[in-house]
C-alpha cells in the first residue's frame, strides 16, 4: 500500500459502519487521516498514588486498596441496579459505585480480597467517599511497584468528543489507526525539519495521542504547529508568486496631471503615514504586476484620501478606478465626501468643468433607470474616470474602458465572488487596494490575508480629537443612565449632535429575527429582546430627550429616504440620530460629538470600536457611553471594560480574537470549509507563524510547483481543497 492511500482509507473500513457514521456526521471525520489529526484538547492526570486517609473532595486520585466487599442494590422498584464496592488500604476506606449495564465486568473483576489500582475523581454522597464509574487495573500478587507507578502516571487523552461518541471510544477508535500513523506522508522538507531539530511526522502523532510524559505532548505540538503554520504559508507564498507572473498595466504618476492639481487644492499636509503608504502604493501602481495590497488604518487615519490619491495617479495614466462599498449608505457617503474633496475636478465632461477634470459617477442598486443608463455610458466610453458603488458594480452589463484600480471598502463583508467578479472587468488584472478600519494583528495579516502585502495607517490626522468612552451599567445604577441622556442634551445645546445605536430595528417586520433574539437571550440567562431603533426612539422623544429633532436610520428604509435622513444629519438640521449599525462605517459628520449604545454588551469588541470613531472626527471631543444591563461580573461587561479603557485597535482586536474561535479568526464562515487550523494558534503562536512563512517563501522560490516535495503538496491538497485555496486567493 503507498504511503498516501493507507491515510487516504475510509474509517468504514477500520473501525465498522455505526462509529464511521457518528465521526464522518457529527466530527466531520471520514477517512484513517483525518482520524490521527483528530488530536486530544488536553490530558488527564490520573494523579499520583494517595492513601485512603488523605482523599481530596473534588479532585482526581489514584489508590491501590485491596477490596474489602462488593454488592449489588436494586433501586427504583427494582428496575435499576447499581454496584457498590468498598475498598481499605490499611488507612482508611473508600467506596466505589457503578450503575445499570456497567456493573457486570467489575463485579467479576472486583471480588473480595483482590487488590487493584483505582482512578477517578473523589466526590462525597451520604457522607461516604465515593468514586463513581472509576478506570481501574485489577493487580495479581506478582504486581510490582513499576506497574503501579506506570498506571498512576499516565497520561489520560481527553478527545473534542459528540453525543454518541465520547472521548473514551475515540481513544479506542485512535488505537486502531495509530499503527497507520508511521506511513503518514511528512510534509516538512527533510532539510528543514532535521535543521529546527523536530520529530518526524509519524513520531509526533505517536506522542499527540499517546504520550508517557508532557514533555512528549510539547514536543509533539511543537511539531504539529509548524506543520499548520508552514503548509498554509506554502499555499499563500504560491499564490503571491502566481500573482506576480500575472501581467497588470503599469500605471505610472503623471506629473501636472488631475494628482497635482488636487494636491496643489489641499488645505492641510498629508501625515507621515500617508505620504509613507502613498509611496509603497504607487511604487506598486508602478509595476507590470497586479498590486495586492491591503491598507489598513483605525477609523479616521485618512485611509479615504490615500486610496483617492491613488485612483487620481490611476486617471492620469489613462486608466479608470472603481470603488466599492458594502453598503448604499457607504457609498453614498464616499461618492459625496469624495466629490467634495476634488471640487471641480470632479466636473469633468460638464460646462464650465477645468480641463484637469474627470467625472466621478455612483452605482447603486436602486438607482432610477435613466441615471442607471447614464452612469453605464460614462464607464464604458470612459469618460467617468472614477466609480462608486456597491455589489450593483459586479453585474453582467457593467462594462469598463480601461479598469486599472479596484479599491475594496471593509473587504469583510464581501464574499471572494463578489471580489473576483469586479477584478474580472480589466482587460488585463487591475490593481487591487483593499481597506479595512478593523485592525488586524499581524498574526492574522499573515494568516488571513497572507497574500496580500500590508500598509499600516496608525496615525490619526492633526486636528482629530480624543474619545472618552463610559460604561453606563443600567440595571446596576439606573440613575447612570438618566446621566447619559442629560450628556447628549448638553451635547445638542453646545450646537452639536449625537447619535444612539440599538441592536434591532423593531416592528412587526422583523419578528422573525426578534425571535431567534429572544431565544438567544433566553440561553444566556437573559430574558429580553435586544432593544429596537423605533422602540427607543419612541421613548426618547417622548422622555428625556423630548423637543429635540430626532430622526431614524435603519437598513429597511428606502435609499432615497437614507440619504435624505443623512444629509440632513450632515448639515446639522436633526440633533439625534437613532440608528442601526448601518452608521459603522464611512459616515463622516464632524459636529456629531457623542454616541449612546443600547445593549452595547450585543455587539463584538472590533465593532463597538468601529462604531465609537463616528464621533471625535472634528475639533471638539468625542464622548461615547456603552449602555449595558449586564451584571458587573459577567464577561460582557469585562469586554465592555476593555473597549472603554483603550482607543488602541490593535489591542481591542487582540482581545476581540482571543474571545472567539480560530475557525472565525480564518473566515470559516467564508470559505465554507472547517478551520484547518487544531493545533495553531494565530494569537499565541506568532513566532511560529513568521518563522514558517519565511521558509515558505524560501521553498517556493526555490520550486514554485514543489515539484522536488510531493509531500508537501499532497499535504497542501489536502489541507487546501480548490474551495479554500480560492478564499485565501481572495484573501
Amino acid at each position: 500500500m503507498d504511503r498516501v492511500s493507507a491515510l487516504d482509507e475510509s474509517l468504514k473500513k477500520t473501525l465498522g459502519p455505526a462509529t464511521a457514521k457518528v465521526m464522518a456526521e457529527q466530527l466531520d471525520l471520514h477517512t484513517v487521516g483525518d482520524l490521527l489529526h483528530h488530536y486530544p484538547r488536553r490530558y488527564e492526570e490520573r494523579g499520583q498514588l494517595t492513601r485512603l486517609a488523605d482523599l481530596p473532595l473534588d479532585e482526581d486520585v489514584t489508590v491501590v486498596a485491596q477490596v474489602a466487599d462488593s454488592r449489588i442494590l436494586k433501586f427504583n422498584g427494582g428496575r435499576g441496579q447499581r454496584l457498590e464496592i468498598t475498598l481499605t488500604d490499611g488507612s482508611g476506606r473508600l467506596q466505589l459505585v457503578f450503575f445499570g449495564r456497567g456493573i457486570h465486568k467489575p463485579h467479576k473483576d472486583l471480588l473480595p480480597g483482590s487488590r487493584g489500582m483505582f482512578a477517578g475523581k473523589v466526590s462525597i454522597f451520604n457522607r461516604k467517599l465515593q468514586l463513581a464509574h472509576p478506570t481501574y487495573v485489577p493487580l495479581g500478587t506478582d504486581s510490582g511497584d513499576e506497574a503501579v507507578d506506570s498506571f498512576a502516571g499516565k497520561l489520560i487523552p481527553i478527545y473534542p468528543a459528540c453525543k454518541g461518541l465520547e472521548s473514551w471510544k475515540i481513544t479506542k477508535a485512535v488505537d486502531a489507526v495509530l499503527p497507520r500513523a508511521g506511513e503518514a506522508a511528512d510534509p516538512l522538507p527533510p532539510s528543514l525539519r532535521e535543521g529546527r531539530g523536530f520529530l518526524t511526522l509519524p513520531e509526533a502523532l505517536l506522542k499527540i495521542h499517546r504520550p508517557d510524559t508532557k514533555a512528549d505532548v510539547a514536543e509533539a505540538r511543537d511539531r504539529l504547529k509548524w506543520d499548520e503554520a508552514f503548509v498554509l504559508q506554502v499555499a499563500l507564498a504560491r499564490r503571491r508568486h502566481a500573482d506576480t507572473q500575472l501581467p497588470a498595466v503599469a500605471r505610472k504618476p503623471v506629473a501636472g496631471g488631475l494628482l497635482d492639481a488636487f494636491d496643489a487644492k489641499l488645505p492641510f499636509t498629508l501625515t507621515d503615514g500617508q505620504s509613507a503608504v502613498t509611496r509603497e502604493i504607487f511604487a506598486d501602481l508602478a509595476t507590470e504586476h497586479p498590486m495586492h495590497r491591503l491598507l489598513q488604518g483605525e477609523v479616521g487615519s485618512g485611509k479615504t484620501m490615500v486610496a483617492l490619491r491613488a485612483m487620481l495617479s490611476v486617471v492620469d495614466a489613462g486608466g479608470q478606478a472603481a470603488m466599492l462599498a458594502p453598503t448604499e449608505v457607504l457609498a453614498q457617503q464616499h461618492h459625496r465626501s469624495i466629490t467634495e474633496m476634488m471640487g471641480e475636478l470632479a466636473e469633468g465632461g460638464m460646462l464650465g468643468g477645468p480641463e484637469k477634470a474627470t467625472k466621478v459617477v455612483l452605482l447603486t442598486g436602486s438607482m432610477g433607470a435613466a441615471a442607471r443608463r447614464h452612469a453605464l455610458l460614462d464607464l464604458v466610453t470612459g469618460e467617468a474616470g472614477i466609480v462608486i458603488g456597491t455589489h450593483a458594480l459586479i453585474e453582467d452589463k457593467v462594462q469598463f474602458h480601461d479598469l486599472g484600480l479596484v479599491v475594496v471598502d471593509e473587504q469583510h463583508r464581501f464574499g471572494v465572488e463578489q471580489r473576483d467578479a469586479l477584478r474580472s472587468k480589466g482587460k488585463q488584472p487591475p490593481h487591487l487596494l483593499v481597506m479595512t478600519a478593523t485592525p488586524i494583528p499581524r498574526t492574522v495579516a499573515m494568516t488571513v490575508f497572507g497574500d496580500l502585502e500590508t500598509s499600516v495607517l496608525d496615525q490619526l490626522p492633526a486636528g482629530r480629537s480624543p474619545i472618552a468612552t463610559h460604561v453606563v451599567p443600567a440595571q446596576d445604577k439606573p440613575h447612570f443612565l438618566a446621566r447619559a441622556w442629560e450628556r447628549v442634551r448638553e451635547e445638542v445645546g453646545k450646537g452639536h449632535q449625537a447619535y444612539v445605536v440599538c441592536p434591532r430595528i423593531g416592528d412587526g417586520e422583523d419578528e422573525p429575527k426578534k425571535k431567534a433574539a429572544s431565544k438567544a437571550a433566553e440561553a444566556d440567562g437573559d430574558k429580553r429582546p435586544p432593544l429596537a431603533v423605533l422602540d427607543i426612539a419612541k421613548q426618547l422623544t417622548a422622555g428625556p430627550l423630548a423637543g429635540l429633532r430626532t430622526e431614524v436610520l435603519h437598513g429597511r428604509m428606502q435609499p432615497d429616504d437614507k440619504d435624505d435622513v443623512m444629509r440632513r444629519f450632515a448639515a446639522g438640521e436633526v440633533d439625534v440620530l437613532v440608528a442601526t449599525t448601518v452608521i459603522e462605517v464611512g459616515v463622516n459628520v464632524p459636529n456629531a460629538t457623542a454616541m449612546v449604545i443600547m445593549d452595547a454588551d450585543r455587539f463584538g469588541v472590533s465593532q463597538l470600536h468601529q462604531l465609537r470613531g463616528r464621533v471625535g472626527r472634528g475639533s471638539a471631543p468625542g464622548l461615547c457611553l456603552l449602555v449595558s444591563e449586564m451584571p458587573e461580573a459577567s464577561p460582557a461587561r469585562a469586554r465592555l471594560g476593555a473597549v472603554a479603557s483603550t482607543l488602541d485597535g490593535f489591542e481591542l482586536s487582540r482581545i476581540d480574537l482571543e474571545q472567539r474561535r480560530e475557525g472565525d479568526v480564518l473566515g470559516q464562515a467564508q470559505s465554507g470549509v472547517r478551520s484547518s487550523l487544531r493545533v495553531l494558534s494565530v494569537i499565541e503562536d506568532e513566532d511560529v507563524i513568521a518563522a514558517a512563512r519565511e521558509e515558505a517563501v524560501d521553498v517556493v522560490a526555490q520550486d514554485p510547483e514543489l515539484d522536488a516535495f510531493p509531500e508537501l503538496r499532497t499535504a497542501l491538497d489536502a489541507l487546501l481543497d480548490t474551495e479554500r485555496e480560492q478564499y485565501l486567493d481572495k484573501g
